[in-house]
């Protein structure tokens, strides 16, 4: 686990973009999954101003790892988002962005979804490899949409299962945990004081810290980054 700090959101945007752009022109053909979150728009918006022109867009795939059941034009929708602040700006192949219909029947669309990423994605240990997962993390502590009280969903056995908002009851399709961990790569991207207490308590193995979705990502590759601001990492100890 590699645990970088930035003094902002911003700094956490601008660090993460480097590191990113760094993996793509190393890695040529590279295969992605997207979180939605303010976080990665600001990151987006960096990288279609900065990055637009020395990035070769055309070797990158784009996937989502997880979508609410909302139309692509809905205000929620996290393709819509990534549409407004980098695909909108950039030079990508329309053949390269596979996203998660959410405007279709939730658990069709899952099991639609996992297939596509079986058939697209390389594979590794006999299962679909993502290049690199970027991942957020609720103030609940749960990552993708695999929300604490489903905790269970992490553990399926198929690619993707249909997630409910433990609040809001709005269904989501979500990638699981078999291809979260299987990924080459996976980035944590957390900012914000109210994820303090969680982040404290999954880096450092604290209280029933398992309880949270995202204290099991652990991918077999180790290549693990958590990329967080100062608020986000207040309570964690240096080192």
């Amino acid at each position: 686990m590699d645990v970088k700090v930035s003094r902002s959101k911003e700094a956490v945007a601008a660090y993460f973009s480097e590191y990113l752009a760094h993996l793509i022109r190393k890695q040529g053909e590279t295969h992605i999954a997207l979180s939605g979150g303010s976080t990665p728009k600001i990151v987006f918006d960096l990288l279609a101003e900065e990055y637009k022109d020395s990035i070769n867009w055309s070797d990158v795939h784009l996937y989502w790892g997880d979508e609410r059941c909302v139309p692509p034009d809905d205000d929620q929708s996290n393709y819509k988002m990534t549409v407004t602040h980098l695909l909108s700006k950039i030079e990508i192949p329309e053949d390269n962005i596979h996203r998660i219909l959410g405007e279709t029947e939730p658990e069709a669309e899952a099991d639609r979804y996992g297939e596509l990423l079986s058939n697209f994605l390389p594979e590794a240990n006999e299962l679909p490899q993502f290049d690199l997962v970027i991942l957020g993390m609720g103030d609940d502590g749960h990552t993708a949409s695999v929300f604490p009280h489903e905790i269970q969903l992490w553990d399926s056995e198929k690619n993707c299962e249909v997630a409910i908002h433990p609040e809001s009851g709005q269904r989501r399709v979500t990638i699981t945990g078999k291809l979260i961990n299987n990924a080459r790569e996976v980035a944590f991207l957390v900012t914000g004081g109210s994820k303090a207490e969680k982040v404290k308590a999954i880096l450092h193995k604290e209280k029933d810290y398992e309880q949270y979705p995202a204290a099991l990502v652990n991918p077999q590759s180790g290549k693990l980054y958590w990329f967080l601001d100062s608020e986000a990492a207040k309570l964690v100890t240096s080192g």
